[in-house]
């Protein structure tokens, strides 16, 4: 088995021509298959190809090969380059994932402070709105609840004043000169319903009227300017000009109830009379502080919305975050995951850079040249009866599907075998 000492001679490099060192090496591999496929006939040859000894030879083979690429460190250099590079590009993916954990592990914990802080702010705006760009006051809810409850009981005077009024005004025929039975009349409404749904209608929607007014009020004063002005004085002649109406309507049905016959009721006749403004006032100015304890109420509730606004946003933000940093440890985790597993994959890269590369294929080829050898030998030597020839041959091929089967080699689809180191 001494050629194969020649061939991995051959395979340390020159540092020029290498077309020259490829063919040579070309040249001992082609040699050293010829000198296998000598030594297996002439090995055969003199063991008459007795199957033991076929099965000795080929042990033999294994054996010298492996010892000599164990000793050549240029060609083992040259078999394990694939896992150094593989090594290097796994190292590579390394410093991705690590650099990618970092980045998600310091975006989770600015999760965490943003969390964090938009909790304090939670509790701290509505103690301090202003630090926070919130326009409202630290304690509004007092003052709304106050605000509200004088509302209430104005509204519903407001709606019994109206009611009564216009149908007084409008639909009533007087019985009486009393001023409060000239406006207050307890049976307003279900009369205008005796009357005609039309009346019912027109009665009972004019409070709503009033309301609307004030409504339109507290919205035009969030506008400043000269336009928003000019479109609070004529809400406000425009509702002094009606109870106007109502109450020359009703003072003149009252100066009518007690007039002697010819005798007529004209302009000057309600200004100078005290039921006339008694009326105005019984409405307007009640309409006046209703509007304002409104417009009171309104900007309290917006104090308080903003507030609850303000806290909405920030509890969808915290809603976004908490989702975000799930999905960030998702893929932290993830990434984790890789990293162990990149870290395996170059812990056993190293053990095979560490160990051992038996070239297979190669191996194999000048294992069955030395079989060929074999059995040609037994076709040509041998001066056997056929039987005898055929059953040598038989345990000659048992013998070597051992062999391999042994050494693990029996339908290998690979160029390398790697014995790595523990």
């Amino acid at each position: 088995m001494g050629p194969i000492n020649n061939l991995f001679k051959l395979k340390k490099k020159p540092e020029a021509n290498n077309e020259a060192w490829e063919e040579n090496t070309e040249d001992a591999r082609e040699q050293l298959r010829v000198t296998y496929y000598q030594s297996g006939y002439g090995d055969s040859k003199k063991a008459n190809g007795d199957p033991i000894t076929f099965g000795t030879g080929l042990h033999e083979l294994y054996n010298s090969f492996e010892n000599l690429c164990r000793k050549q460190l240029n060609e083992q250099k040259r078999l394990k380059q694939p896992y150094i590079e593989e090594q290097e590009k796994q190292r590579t993916e390394l410093k991705k994932r690590e650099t990618a954990s970092n980045i998600y592990e310091d975006q989770v914990e600015a999760l965490n402070e943003k969390v964090d802080s938009l909790k304090f702010e939670i509790s701290d705006v509505k103690l301090n709105p202003e630090n926070y760009g919130v326009d409202a006051d630290k304690r509004p809810k007092a003052q709304f609840y106050i605000g509200l409850a004088l509302l209430l009981p104005i509204t519903i005077y407001l709606f019994v004043f109206y009611i009564s009024a216009s149908y007084s005004a409008f639909f009533k025929d007087f019985e009486t000169d009393s001023l409060t039975a000239a406006i207050f009349d307890a049976n307003a409404l279900s009369k205008s319903i005796a009357d005609g749904w039309l009346e019912a209608v027109f009665v009972g929607t004019i409070p709503f009227v009033f309301m609307g007014l004030g409504y339109l009020v507290h919205m035009f004063q969030k506008n400043k300017g000269w336009q928003s002005y000019m479109k609070l004085a004529s809400l406000f002649l425009l509702t002094f000009a009606f109870d106007v109406i109502l109450a020359y309507l009703i003072e003149k049905k009252i100066f009518l109830f007690n007039a002697l016959l010819g005798q007529e009721f004209t302009a000057m006749d309600a200004l100078q009379s005290v039921n006339f403004w008694g009326i105005i006032f019984a409405g307007f100015v009640v309409y006046i502080i209703w509007g304002l304890v409104f417009d009171f109420v309104m900007k309290e509730h917006e104090n308080v919305d903003k507030i609850k606004a303000f806290i909405r946003n920030r509890k969808e933000d915290i809603k976004n975050a908490v989702a975000k940093k799930a999905e960030l440890i998702s893929q932290l985790e993830k990434v984790k995951q890789d990293i162990t597993a990149i870290k395996g994959i170059i812990s056993e890269l190293q053990s095979k850079i560490d160990g051992f590369v038996f070239p297979v294929k190669e191996y194999l080829n000048y294992h069955y040249q030395y079989k060929k050898g074999w059995y040609q030998a037994i076709n040509s030597e041998l001066q056997f009866p056929i039987k005898q020839l055929d059953e040598i041959r038989v345990k000659c091929e048992e013998v070597e599907k051992k062999h391999l089967e042994n050494l693990n080699l029996v339908d290998m689809d690979f160029q390398q075998l790697v014995f790595a180191k523990n």
